[in-house]
């Protein structure tokens, strides 16, 4: 087939060999194929020194004509211009072609109606314009027949006022594929893989649909069709393509590849470097990754929002103080089973939501008013049950995970010790642990687990050290009249978590739905205060009213844009544009993006400790610094989007653009004035 395609030029060539256009030679060929017209957007010259013209083809239904590039086989058109006066150049575009699959030949070209849009560089702007084109094209359906045609085009002197035929060609230019940037469309990725395939991968706002991949070499290799695979709902799409045997020369990295991407009128074109695969990056990769999850997932103990947790951890030692080591162990594994079941249950549901091609990140349940509402249900009962205001099991799956002392130790009260530990530690980011969720999210299911996992044990460590040496809770004093004084102490603890939570909620579902969720829990402690006197039945169905009624509050409140910038900041915050980033960077810009949530505690403290402080704060004020936030307490595609693009699906996130850095340098979870004030040093030097 290869030597059929480069043959059959030379054979048409020769056989229709016409020389310069015939002087009767007219706009317009017909032939039993269709109609082949040469066109004009313009009814004069005008004074530009160029003309927007048009090759026309419409074609009668089954038959097709081949794209620059036609594949397996077949040819494009050819023009010859001889016979032309006044003409200096031409510059042809190719719109974006279709793929045609038949029995295993892989063909690219265009069916029913086409015009390849041609510019005509004039010798002399001030006289008319006469156009002589010689076209041989291949047409095909079940037989393939080569024609010649020879059209001619007469075009005055005169203004340029656009003729019957503009609107046409306008909309084939259109579709001829063009800049990324104006496209909404970034290439990511361009790189030979260890397999031997070329990967390619593309973002996208808006999202794509049914995209294709074309990829043309200087040495004519060739490629069979792209295996695609859709991610985020269509906004990055990854194609794998594989060279054809016995095409090109040299290996896939030796020369550039022209990539045209294309979903339905839209495309881009672009001419790429192929980047080295890096053998054994895949396994040298997950084996550093899993240790820095391991020890990101411990430091997470260490973080504010874990606090409630370890009120948690310190009843159950001290409600082992004295028990035997068995029983120590046992709960003590329990309650890291709990955690790393868990953290598998959040890399299954990240993995399907991933595979669905939805947008995934750590701690994005804390965007949901239904789940924050659940939560302080939950931290409410923990709380009571601390302070003492309840003795019995309200309700029963509560009760289980909240029997934080007494004499009641369950394995399902360890193992829902262990499983609330990690919902709350979600909305924290601790060093090493972003980097570890970016590297599963942006991979398959097997590593988003083999990353999970590894977060798990490492937040369950501190109790895999109870259960393998005991005595460490064995060695503490039995439950005397301290302990409730302990137990209000951390009680109180929770209803200050319970707060938090209500100031997310608020920002989620607006400050009344916030204070009535509130309000119905302030009251349920109230009522169970007084209501002691009650039988439990009643007093079950007393936590239930007010729970289920707080939870009606958030499912139906209306959902609020949350504003986490003090008032006198809010002169120095952009809300956050991605396009408008490479616009500043041209103008010589520096700047620096956020990505926040009113939920995420790491945030905050970034902001109090170095974002909203001297002197970081006064250096994003000065002029040709542009200050960005990215607000994500609610979800936003387009800011999930963004953080996939630097391998991140969770915050806190910070980069910083300029002439020195126009790509971005991300910046580490935990900020510090020094490291920003580097990187916007770094970024402002061209």
């Amino acid at each position: 087939m290869v030597l059929l395609k480069r043959l059959l030029p030379l054979f048409a060539m020769l056989f229709f060999a016409a020389g310069p256009a015939h002087a009767g030679a007219k706009a317009w060929a017909e032939n039993d194929q269709g109609q082949v017209g040469l066109i004009s957007a313009v009814t004069a010259v005008g004074d530009q020194g160029r003309v927007q013209l048009g090759l026309h083809f419409k074609l009668k239904e089954g038959w097709k004509i081949y794209w620059r590039s036609p594949g397996d086989a077949g040819y494009p058109p050819a023009i010859d211009w001889k016979g032309s006066d006044n003409l200096n150049d031409v510059v042809i575009s190719w719109p974006g072609p279709h793929r045609f699959s038949v029995s295993g030949l892989e063909t690219m070209g265009y069916k029913d109606e086409v015009v390849l849009p041609i510019v005509a560089l004039m010798n002399d702007p001030a006289q008319p314009l006469a156009i002589r084109a010689a076209v041989d094209y291949l047409v095909c359906d079940v037989i393939c027949v080569p024609q010649h045609v020879d059209l001619a085009l007469d075009i005055p002197t005169g203004a340029a006022q656009p003729s019957e035929h503009a609107h046409l060609i306008g909309r084939f230019l259109a579709k001829v594929p063009g800049d990324p940037y104006s496209r909404g469309l970034k290439l990511v990725q361009s790189e030979a893989t260890t397999d031997g395939t070329l990967k390619v991968v593309f973002e996208a706002n808006p999202p794509l649909s049914k995209p294709d991949l074309f990829v043309e070499r200087s040495d004519q290799m060739q490629f069979g069709p792209p295996k695609t695979r859709i991610e985020q709902g269509g906004k990055r799409v990854i194609f794998h393509l594989t060279p054809v045997a016995n095409t090109g020369e040299g290996g896939l990295t030796e020369k550039p590849v022209t990539l045209t991407m294309v979903d339905g009128d839209r495309g881009t074109e672009i001419v790429a470097d192929v980047a080295p695969p890096q053998p054994g990056l895949r396994l040298g990769a997950l084996v550093s990754m899993l240790g820095v999850a391991l020890l990101g997932g411990f430091l997470l103990n260490l973080m504010p929002c874990v606090l409630p947790v370890l009120s948690i951890k310190v009843l159950s030692l001290i409600g082992h103080g004295g028990q035997e080591r068995q029983a120590v162990r046992t709960g003590f594994l329990a309650s890291a089973a709990g955690i790393v079941t868990s953290f598998l249950l959040l890399a299954l549901v990240a993995g399907s939501l991933k595979l669905a091609g939805m947008a995934v990140g750590w701690g994005v349940q804390f965007q949901q008013p239904l789940f924050l509402a659940c939560m302080v249900v939950i931290v409410t009962l923990f709380a009571a049950n601390l302070l003492g205001l309840f003795d019995i099991p309200l309700p029963q799956w509560a009760a289980s995970l909240g029997s934080g002392g007494g004499d009641t130790h369950t394995l399902a009260g360890h193992f829902g010790t262990g499983m609330f530990a990690t919902l709350l530690a979600t909305p924290c980011s601790a060093p090493f642990l972003g980097t570890a969720v970016g590297f599963a999210l942006s991979r398959g299911l097997f590593e988003i687990v083999a990353i999970f996992l590894a977060l798990g044990l490492g937040m369950a460590l501190p109790y895999l050290a109870v259960a393998a040496w005991p005595q460490l809770a064995q060695a503490l004093p039995r439950p005397g009249k301290w302990m409730v004084m302990l137990r209000r102490l951390l009680g109180t603890v929770l209803l200050l978590t319970g707060a938090w939570l209500l100031v997310v909620l608020a920002a989620e579902a607006g400050e009344r739905a916030s204070l009535t969720v509130g309000a119905l829990m302030g009251g349920l402690l109230l009522a169970m205060s007084a209501s002691r006197v009650i039988g439990p039945k009643a007093r079950l169905a007393l936590v239930t009213l007010f729970s289920l009624a707080a939870l009606m509050v958030a499912l139906t409140a209306l959902p609020r844009a949350a504003t986490s910038v003090p008032d006198h900041l809010k002169s120095l915050w952009q809300p956050f544009d991605r396009d408008a980033i490479a616009k500043d960077v041209a103008d010589g810009k520096v700047v620096f993006v956020d990505v926040t949530a009113d939920w995420c505690i790491t945030c905050q403290v970034n902001k109090a400790t170095v974002t909203y402080r001297s002197p970081v704060a006064d250096r994003l004020a000065q002029p040709g610094v542009v200050a960005m936030e990215a607000d994500w307490t609610r979800p936003d595609e387009t800011i999930a989007a963004y953080l996939a693009s630097f391998g991140r699906y969770g915050i806190p996130f910070n980069a910083v653009y300029g002439p020195g850095a126009p790509d971005g340098i991300p910046l580490p979870e935990l900020l510090t004035a020094d490291t920003v004030l580097a990187a916007l040093d770094k970024a402002r030097k061209p």
